[in-house]
């Protein structure tokens, strides 16, 4: 079973707009509200893969109930720790003439000692066999080692896991062996405070994280496509041709079609193209990518290995 943790899920309320003017009454073209979270998006990936997977996260007050009313309609199995504070609502506000994009990101609710100890008793389940995908901001009063304490937790369970994070939160967890890791291009090099001439450059540095216990490295480049690098090989996928809509869910939709690929397969080549295929069918979808839009763009998908 693959489980996906969204610590501090949302509403995403999307707002469309000719044009913003700060100061005055904008009034929307449209509005969308949208059940938000990079777990979220983790398992509403796999649903269109047809890959069970278990929601886990905190949610609570008159928002949680809209949160979950707003998820149900995605038909994802949910074992939510029901907390006494309201989920929180990020406001996404697209001015459509200025070609501009605001957000403005709630914190979330405290979580007390006794609705986290909740929240672990949940991971106790996971065992061999198991994947955990942990992502997205933590909520208030929760320590920023939550993450890798439930790392630590369901490796000595047998269970693998992915933090999709970066920084020292990354380089943290590579001693715990994650399942795949994926950095862009910009966050690989400032890991490593360097500059990349060329392909080689981010293979070489990306072998630094798997030298350091990461078992795949998956790095996107944009319109570059994407690298996957083994200790023994490394791979491009080419970018499909598209219009980019909405890039947010897109490094979550590619974790997703690798993960959930490669616990059907366990073949890394195959999961790869799967995830570049599900990365790019999300940016180029106003919400997270359907099943046909995925398995149009994975037709315009070609695998070349590099070394």
């Amino acid at each position: 079973m693959i489980y996906t943790i969204t610590a501090n899920p949302s509403i995403d309320y999307v707002l469309q707009l000719t044009t913003l003017t700060l100061g005055e009454v904008n009034r929307t073209v449209s509005d969308v509200k949208l059940p938000g979270g990079k777990g979220i998006n983790v398992s509403r990936i796999l649903k269109e893969l047809e890959i069970d997977s278990t929601a886990l996260g905190f949610v609570g007050g008159a928002t949680g109930k809209m949160f979950e009313n707003l998820l149900s309609k995605h038909d994802l199995k949910t074992s939510f720790t029901q907390v006494s504070e309201d989920t929180r609502i990020n406001v996404k506000v697209n001015a459509v003439k200025q070609d501009e994009e605001t957000e403005i990101n709630g914190t979330g609710p405290d979580i007390s000692d006794q609705e986290k100890d909740e929240f672990i008793k949940q991971l106790k389940k996971v065992g061999n066999g198991d994947v955990v995908v942990m992502s997205g901001s933590l909520p208030k009063k929760i320590s920023e080692t939550f993450y890798l304490d439930i790392a630590e937790m369901i490796q000595k369970q047998g269970a693998d896991f992915v933090i999709d994070t970066t920084g020292q939160a990354l380089l943290d967890t590579l001693p715990l062996n994650p399942l795949v890791v994926k950095p862009n291009h910009h966050e690989l090099a400032e890991l490593f405070n360097t500059t990349f001439k060329d392909n080689q450059d981010i293979i070489d540095n990306a072998r630094k994280l798997l030298d350091k216990g990461a078992k795949h490295v998956l790095v996107s480049m944009a319109g570059d496509g994407a690298l996957l690098v083994t200790k023994d090989h490394a791979y491009h996928a080419n970018a499909p041709k598209g219009t980019v809509i909405n890039s947010v869910g897109a490094g979550d939709s590619m974790i997703a079609g690798f993960v959930g690929t490669f616990m059907k397969t366990n073949d890394a080549i195959e999961s790869f193209h799967m995830g570049a295929a599900c990365g790019s069918a999300t940016a180029f979808s106003q919400d997270i990518a359907v099943k046909e839009k995925i398995n149009e763009v994975y037709q315009d998908i070609s695998i070349k290995e590099l070394s």
